[in-house]
């Protein structure tokens, strides 16, 4: 009896493993740069009565074979989207998924700079997050036991007012909302909310989906802050709730490491955490549409024991000056952005 049942099981096995379908189009994880028409086709090991298709939960098409649907993914979201096909058959259903990545077709714009001004930098600055607001600078300092919130004269690199942070906190992204400074802690899972003038702390709010606090900015309408990874969260800019969030590629895949951010003319500028480089984002799609590498500004600053990497980005928009910095730098630079022209060849 034992072993009639047990070949009863292995045949019962056998029979269900030949009923399952699979995706032969495309292949699991594949890499499709929008606007490609990608063609779906499953190996279904049974005849069936209709075939569904979606992307995400959007209906692609409805098949009565296993002939293949194509995809049109000009208007498709970039990151990873979910395609399931539900064979329906004799009253009962299967169902296979297979996960593509969707990136931005074109390369970002390379752009070199151009060094405007140099201005002296507090080398005791952890430079996390860099604000320009009516004439002055705003920065945060990082580390555990030496945080801090500044408020710096551009021009000597003095520090005007100053008030630190407990112990416990690593201060992180820094952005002005009107009459206050929105701050981030790293680990600590909340931001903090300061009064811009006496830098008396008015307030703090929780975090939620985001792991943690690295770099903010805002516009108009939304605040946006990272949290490391590859995407940007949209935060409300009344009572700081995440309403959202969107995911950062280029043409190669995610953008992870995004860091000290700020919005310039319609678009987030983002450093690399532990890299000299500058991806322009565009927030409606968050496609990288620009790329600057700002590690030749490493030759021209004077290097002590504590100096660490490339970090701080501020935007004059009255005066359209750009500056960046590093941590703990004793040097800030405004510079000026080109793009790459490259000669063509004839």
């Amino acid at each position: 009896m034992l072993a009639a049942g047990l070949q009863f099981f292995m045949f019962s096995c056998r029979h269900e493993e030949s009923r399952r379908s699979t995706f032969l189009f495309p292949e699991e994880g594949a890499l499709i740069k929008r606007g490609e028409k990608v063609k779906l086709q499953i190996d279904a090991a049974y005849t069936a009565d209709s075939i569904v298709y979606y992307i995400d939960s959007t209906l692609i098409a409805v098949k009565t074979d296993t002939t293949p649907v194509f995809l049109d993914t000009h208007d498709s979201s970039f990151g990873s989207r979910l395609l399931t096909a539900r064979i329906y058959q004799a009253g009962e259903e299967d169902e296979v998924t297979a996960n593509i990545i969707i990136l931005p077709a074109a390369p970002p714009v390379n752009y070199q700079y151009e060094i405007i001004s140099t201005f002296p930098h507090d080398t005791s600055s952890y430079t996390q997050g860099l604000e320009f607001h009516d004439g002055l600078l705003y920065e945060s300092d990082g580390e555990y036991g030496g945080s801090s919130l500044r408020k710096v004269d551009v021009s000597s690199g003095k520090v005007l007012k100053k008030t630190d942070m407990p112990a416990n906190v690593f201060a992180e992204g820094l952005t002005v909302i009107g009459s206050k400074l929105i701050l981030l802690t790293w680990q600590n899972g909340i931001g903090m909310i300061y009064d811009k003038n006496s830098f008396e702390k008015i307030g703090e709010f929780p975090y939620q989906a985001s792991r943690e606090g690295w770099g903010l900015c805002s516009d108009d309408r939304w605040l946006y802050k990272s949290d490391g990874t590859n995407r940007i969260y949209r935060l409300n800019k009344e009572n700081y709730r995440e309403e959202g969030f969107f995911e950062v590629y280029d043409h190669n895949g995610p953008v992870n490491y995004l860091n000290e951010l700020e919005y310039i003319d319609g678009k987030i500028y983002a450093n690399i955490y532990q890299n000299s480089r500058v991806v322009i984002i565009d927030p409606q799609t968050g496609a990288v549409t620009g790329d600057v590498n700002f590690s030749e500004l490493e030759s021209r600053i004077e290097r002590y024991p504590n100096t660490d990497v490339f970090n701080g980005i501020a935007w004059d928009n009255q005066g359209k000056r750009l500056f960046v910095t590093g941590k703990k730098w004793n040097k800030l630079f405004q510079v000026r952005l080109q793009p790459v022209v490259h000669a063509v060849k004839e």
